[in-house]
């Protein structure tokens, strides 16, 4: 028997191995997957906990409850890929080989990475909402917070889901709105970016939004340290920002043991190199890399993991029938942004081309409108905490195509302006 190996059972992996299990010649393949944890959290939810909009309980699953029984789940921690020995050693020293290695092993929240971030202040007026932890217990504070100087602060740009720092504010503007104490609170979005996101006209939109919203942006802010004593952010060039609830979006990284194996990228955040095209390890041919655990300049959210689990689904296939890799990944990503009040905003994007208004999915009829703030957007969201669950962890395809079509967008009109 031949072994394929997954790391990692979290959203990307869940969903290979159940791909893999359909397509695959099970009377010559073994499919094993790694994880250290048991729980499945549904992550976009974690933006809507501390609202009270979802309840803990409904981002939380069991992991095995979505892998096929003929898949061997192995619950433990990997501490080693051997590339050079096609096999990856586990933390109490077992050993396990693999023919087809699939590194899906996502990324972490490290505020350690910023001084005084997890100092005396965390968990009572320092908070993230990236973590199951961190939404709950920030959940817990807002509901007796009487307002001042909120602050949402990203420390690096390279995060999951880009667009929910936005999201938060966004939503907070509304909670608090809808609480009655709005001109209690002053909400800060201190980033690093020149403007509110990566990609002009989605830019210009959102900040539109921001401005709408008295939501005040502090841009090119990258954060040295946190003082604890005084409640204040410091920036590398002295700028100080006084918050007295802070709301980090940590650095974000790759799993250590990317970095222990010497396979992250040179920047130390324990991303895997990979080609951005075929999602083939850019150092062992016999292992592929998925969802936020890559390299590729694409964003970290669901949508993408989605698109590249089609792109590499076909390329394991060719690669095991030791054909040419020629199904390509373009970068496609497909983002709500919730905006408050039970609107959202809908952006689709790719390696080349930015975020253009239109209709999704389908030209004229949408239902749901790009770069618009819609009621039906909102809807589109919520409705993907079922699509999540059901469609997409058990390897379904969504009728969205896989690379970003041109279908019901304003290209003319953009051009023109």
């Amino acid at each position: 028997m031949k072994n394929l190996v997954i790391l990692g059972a979290g959203t990307a992996g869940t969903m290979m191995a159940n791909k893999l299990h359909k397509d695959l010649n099970r009377r010559i393949w073994d499919i094993t997957i790694i994880d250290k944890d048991v729980t499945h959290y549904y992550q976009p939810g974690f933006l809507f906990i501390p609202f009270g909009i979802y309840q803990p309980e409904d981002v939380v699953r069991s992991k095995a409850e979505f892998l096929p029984k003929e898949v061997n789940f192995i619950i433990d921690e990997v501490s080693l890929i051997e590339g050079e020995k096609n096999r990856v050693t586990l933390k109490g020293g077992r050993t396990i080989p693999y023919d087809v290695l699939i590194v899906a092993t996502g990324a972490d929240v490290v505020p350690e990475e910023t001084p005084g971030l997890k100092g005396d202040l965390w968990y009572k007026d320092i908070f993230d909402f990236y973590t199951y932890e961190g939404a709950t217990q920030l959940a817990k504070k807002l509901q007796d917070w009487n307002g001042g100087k909120l602050v949402i602060n990203l420390t690096e740009t390279l995060i999951k889901c880009p667009v929910a720092p936005l999201e938060f504010a966004f939503l907070a503007d509304a909670y608090f709105t809808e609480r009655g104490m709005r001109s209690k609170v002053d909400i800060s979005y201190v980033t690093p970016l020149s403007g509110a996101f990566t990609k002009p006209k989605a830019t210009k939109m959102l900040s539109s939004l921001l401005e709408e919203k008295h939501i005040n942006v502090v841009p090119d802010f990258y954060v040295q340290e946190v003082d604890n004593a005084r409640k204040v952010l410091i920036s590398y060039d002295q700028k100080e920002v006084p918050f007295d609830l802070l709301v980090t979006i940590p650095v974000n990284k790759g799993a250590k043991m990317i970095g222990a194996s010497n396979l992250g990228d040179e920047d130390g955040l324990n991303f895997m190199p990979t080609d951005k095209q075929t999602l083939q390890s850019k150092k062992f041919e016999n292992v592929f890399v998925i969802g936020d655990a890559t390299n590729v300049p694409a964003s970290k959210a669901g949508s993408v993991a989605h698109f590249e689990g089609e792109i590499l689904l076909e390329n394991i296939l060719s690669f095991i029938n030791k054909l040419p890799l020629e199904a390509k990944f373009d970068g496609h990503a497909n983002c709500f942004i919730e905006t408050g009040f039970g609107k959202a905003a809908l952006i689709d994007f790719n390696y080349e081309t930015e975020p253009l208004a239109g209709k999704f999915p389908w030209p004229v009829v949408g239902p749901m409108g790009l770069l618009k703030v819609t009621r039906a957007n909102h809807y589109g969201k919520l409705a993907f905490r079922w699509i999540y669950w059901h469609i997409l962890l058990t390897g379904r395809s969504l009728p969205v195509s896989t690379h970003m079509s041109m279908a019901g967008k304003e290209v003319e009109k953009e051009v023109k302006k």
